[in-house]
């Protein structure tokens, strides 16, 4: 009997492990929203363009904080014309990324829906780093999803200001990622 629970065990953990790997740790629009999404059409994957953001609202540290952060954008955004929430990924200062549109299309940069994912820092970061947390985050999250290959290998990564007329990610976090992997300084060739 106590191997057969001992099977029975690793079998259920190693199928949270997948789970927890397929959808790379993020907090389900079910969770943190109250319902599904309300788009339909899936982004063709392997992605290859991820576009950095920020959300120019008020910075959360806590998963009440974040989550309520989470809803107010989703609402603004509906509120404003929006289908629903027009981000793919949202990242918190608590270090958890909160899915938005997730795979499927979204309406965070226009002409760039169809072919990207939008991931934006709940903050301001004009002047200033999101959290160490945020950041490793989405780091761990972007790595997580070339190895589903949600994300192709060779992904380039540009800030939202490259793209459109905005400010967004803010100039402190737009210089930062240019250290990261998958920087594309030059754009005019996507």
């Amino acid at each position: 009997m106590a191997a057969i629970s001992i099977v029975l065990f690793l079998v259920i953990a190693a199928s949270h492990s997948r789970v927890a790997a397929a959808d790379c740790d993020t907090v389900p629009i079910e969770k943190w929203g109250g319902s599904a999404i309300n788009r339909s059409t899936d982004l063709v994957r392997p992605v290859k363009i991820v576009v950095i953001q920020h959300t120019v609202t008020p910075e959360c540290s806590t998963d009440a904080e974040c989550e309520e952060a989470v809803r107010y954008i989703r609402e603004m955004q509906t509120n404003n014309g929006f289908d629903d929430i027009a981000q793919s990924f949202v990242v918190g200062g608590n270090g958890k990324v909160y899915e938005g549109a997730g795979w499927k299309v979204g309406a965070h940069t226009l002409r760039w829906n169809e072919k990207s994912i939008g991931i934006s820092f709940i903050g301001d970061y004009r002047e200033k780093l999101p959290t160490e947390q945020a950041i490793k985050a989405v780091q761990d999250f972007l790595a997580c999803s070339v190895s589903t290959k949600n994300l192709d290998e060779k992904y380039h990564l540009v800030g939202h200001l490259q793209l459109t007329a905005t400010l967004s990610p803010g100039a402190t976090l737009q210089s930062h990622i240019k250290t990261w992997p998958h920087w594309l300084s030059d754009v005019s060739g996507l």
